[in-house]
């Protein structure tokens, strides 16, 4: 009787596939959304990233474009871009190896479909925030919520999500933003400029915190933050404050 069993692929499998074929379009909307995080001084190593996923009809998940390991977002070019499946890590695109990175990003996309782009970055002040001794962050203002639409999800330092990506089913489907303590954030988009604006929004915030709990502290004061109450009604009207649709006559 033939064997049945599914072949599984190694991650970074060099396994091109003639099916996929690299899209120039796609490739600079990623070479773009890169720059614009460097330019915001939001790339420190070749270790941060930014993958997107890609429909295609030949694979359920979709196809993941993402820069290769060894080279940074700052510096990438086009010709650093592989492709990858979702569930295998395997290369369809490509003749190099992904950051080890890519596998809580392969996750992250398997078990949120509707999300089609994460960001994943070692941002000093939010490293400096939590190493600091704070817990979460409060929250001073209304983009931050209508934009994120759900809580942080706070990850101890003692728990790396590249390393095993195991505990990341057991609160993926409830956060748009993990925060890694020592390590940096994730950001989860329905889009890439989605995703870009979160990034931004939770930069700002960690920045923000910082500056109110320095200027109270030099007032005797406490900083003035959004109540949980007021926060979720923010999330539930997230889209249509963001996202509002014209009008038929």
């Amino acid at each position: 009787m033939p064997d049945q069993t599914e072949r599984r692929y190694r991650v970074n499998e060099l396994t091109p596939d003639p099916a996929v074929l690299f899209d120039q379009e796609i490739a600079e909307q990623y070479l773009r959304y890169a720059k614009m995080l460097s330019a915001r001084g939001l790339v420190y190593s070749s270790t941060g990233n930014l993958v997107m996923r890609v429909a295609h009809p030949k694979y359920p998940d979709g196809i993941c474009y993402v820069k290769c390991q060894g080279v940074s977002l700052e510096e990438m070019s086009i010709d650093d871009l592989l492709i990858t499946d979702v569930p295998d890590g395997r290369i369809l695109y490509g003749n190099n190896a992904t950051t080890v990175g890519h596998q809580m990003n392969r996750e992250i996309l398997r078990l949120r479909p509707e999300v089609n782009a994460v960001i994943h970055l070692h941002h000093d002040e939010t490293i400096a925030f939590f190493a600091a001794g704070y817990e979460e962050l409060g929250i001073t203002g209304l983009t931050f919520p209508f934009l994120m639409q759900t809580w942080p999800h706070y990850l101890p330092a003692h728990i790396n999500v590249e390393e095993d990506v195991a505990p990341i089913k057991t609160f993926i489907k409830d956060t748009n933003c993990i925060i890694m303590k020592r390590h940096g954030f994730t950001v989860l988009g329905r889009t890439v400029s989605e995703c870009y604006g979160r990034t931004n929004v939770l930069v700002g915030e960690v920045k923000r915190n910082i500056i109110a709990e320095q200027l109270a502290l030099a007032n005797g004061r406490k900083p003035d933050f959004l109540t949980h109450e007021e926060i979720e009604k923010m999330f539930e009207h997230g889209d249509e404050v963001m996202y509002p649709k014209p009008l038929k006559n």
